[in-house]
C-alpha cells in the first residue's frame, strides 16, 4: 500500500486512525501503518496526541517476530462521553454512551410544560448530574427527531445556554451511526441500517461517515417506490412502501381483520409472534414489502452489512429480518460475490437516542467524519 506522507496529520487522518482502533479493539502501531496507508511518523504524531488527549491509551503488548513486543492501543471508554436525546411526541429518552458506544445511563421522561429548549437545558443538566458525569467530559448534546432540519431555532437556543456543542440530525441517520459505531463496524464496510417506525428511514455509513446527501435528506427509504401505479403518497409520488410496511400502514392493513381491527401495532406485533395467524400474516405481509424496497436499495448501493432497528422491530423483528435475509439470498444482484448480512439491533427502541450520543462521540474523536452537521456552541 501506497503511504500518505502527512508529516503533520489532519482531521481526515486522525479520523481514520481513530477508526482502525475502534473496530479492531486493540491493535499495534505497526498494523495501524498497515491498515491506513500512513507513515510510521504519522501514526506515531497521531497516536502520541490521541493518548495525551485521553481517547486511547496502552492496553498491554503481543510478541513480534522481530524480538521486541508490539504495544496495543484500545480505545479508553471512561474518558469522555456523549449525550443524546430523542424528542417524541410526548416523551424524551436520554442517553449517554461512552467512546466505545457503550450505554451508561438512561431515562425517559415526559416532555414539560413551557418552552422546549428550556426543558432540555434542564433535562440535561439533571441527566448528567444524576450520573455522575464531570461537565468538562461530556463532549455534546445531539437532538434526534423524525423532522431534524426544523429545529434550528431549539439548536441555537440550548448551545446558547448549556455552552457545549448540539448537533441535530433525524433519527434514521442517528441509529444507523450508533449501530455502526457500537458494533466496531469496519470503516472499509458499506453498511446501512434501516428504521421502522410511523415512517421508513434508512441511514447509509461510507468510509466510516454518515451519508447526508445534497440537502441532508439521504435515506427515504420509506419514498422509495415499490409500485408505480400503487397507494398515493402524501410526498407526492405514488406507491411508497411507507404506504404499505410502516407501523401506520400495518395498523391500517389490520383493520380489515376483524379479530385485530382496533389495535395498535405492539399488539398486533406480539400477537403475530404469539403463533396468531392472522396477525403474523398482516406482519409477514409488510415485512414483504419492505424486504422489495431494501432490496433495491441494497443493489443500487451494493451494501455488505444491514441492521434493522426501530419500534416496528422491537417486538417482531424476526419476522421481519427472516423475510429480508430470504428475499436477499434469492434477489441480491451481489448475492454471487458476497452475502449481505442482516441483522437485529440489540435496543431497536432506543437506537435513535445512543447513535445521537454516539454522534457526538465521533464528532469529538474522530473529526473529519461530521462536516455539514448542524451544530453550535
Amino acid at each position: 500500500m501506497a503511504r500518505r506522507e502527512t508529516p503533520v496529520a489532519g482531521p481526515g487522518s486522525r479520523a481514520l486512525v481513530v477508526d482502525v482502533i475502534r473496530s479492531a479493539t486493540s491493535i499495534s502501531r505497526v498494523e495501524l501503518a498497515e491498515l491506513t496507508g500512513l507513515t510510521q511518523a504519522s501514526i506515531s504524531n497521531i497516536v502520541r496526541d490521541l493518548i495525551a488527549d485521553g481517547v486511547i491509551h496502552e492496553t498491554g503488548s503481543v510478541d513480534s517476530i522481530r524480538g521486541k513486543p508490539r504495544k496495543l492501543l484500545a480505545i479508553r471508554p471512561a474518558n469522555r462521553f456523549g449525550i443524546g436525546f430523542q424528542v417524541g411526541p410526548e416523551t424524551v429518552t436520554c442517553v449517554a454512551v461512552d467512546l466505545t458506544g457503550g450505554v451508561v445511563g438512561r431515562e425517559v421522561v415526559a416532555l414539560g410544560p413551557g418552552p422546549l429548549e428550556t426543558f432540555l437545558a434542564g433535562r440535561f443538566d439533571d441527566f448528567t448530574a444524576g450520573l455522575d458525569l464531570p461537565r468538562d467530559r461530556v463532549e455534546g448534546l445531539a437532538i434526534v427527531a423524525p423532522t431534524a432540519p426544523e429545529w434550528g431555532a431549539v439548536r441555537s437556543a440550548l448551545a446558547d445556554s448549556l455552552r457545549i456543542p448540539i448537533l441535530v440530525e433525524n433519527d434514521a441517520a442517528a441509529a444507523a451511526l450508533g449501530e455502526f459505531w457500537s458494533r466496531r463496524v469496519s470503516r472499509e464496510q458499506a453498511f446501512g441500517s434501516v428504521y421502522l417506525s410511523q415512517g421508513i428511514g434508512a441511514g447509509l455509513v461510507f468510509g466510516g461517515a454518515l451519508f447526508r446527501g445534497a440537502s441532508f435528506d439521504a435515506g427515504e427509504l420509506g419514498h422509495l417506490s415499490i409500485a408505480y401505479d400503487g397507494r398515493p403518497c402524501p410526498c407526492g409520488n405514488r406507491g411508497c412502501v411507507e404506504r404499505y410496511a410502516s407501523m401506520a400502514a400495518t395498523v391500517e392493513a389490520a383493520r380489515a381483520v376483524p379479530s385485530l381491527a382496533g389495535a395498535g401495532y405492539d399488539t398486533i406485533a406480539r400477537a403475530a409472534v404469539s403463533g396468531n395467524a392472522e396477525a403474523f400474516q398482516v406482519i409477514d405481509a409488510a415485512a414483504g414489502y419492505l424486504a422489495a424496497a431494501v432490496t433495491s436499495m441494497v443493489n443500487l448501493l451494493d451494501l455488505g452489512r444491514l441492521v434493522l432497528t426501530g419500534p416496528g422491530v422491537a417486538i417482531a423483528g424476526s419476522i421481519y429480518a427472516r423475510r429480508l435475509r430470504t428475499h436477499l439470498a434469492e434477489t441480491a444482484h451481489a448475492r454471487h460475490r458476497h452475502e449481505v448480512v442482516v441483522e437485529l439491533s440489540a435496543q431497536p427502541r432506543d437506537a435513535a437516542s445512543i447513535g445521537a450520543a454516539a454522534l457526538v462521540v465521533q464528532a469529538s474523536i474522530a473529526p473529519g467524519h461530521t462536516q455539514g452537521v448542524t451544530q453550535g456552541q
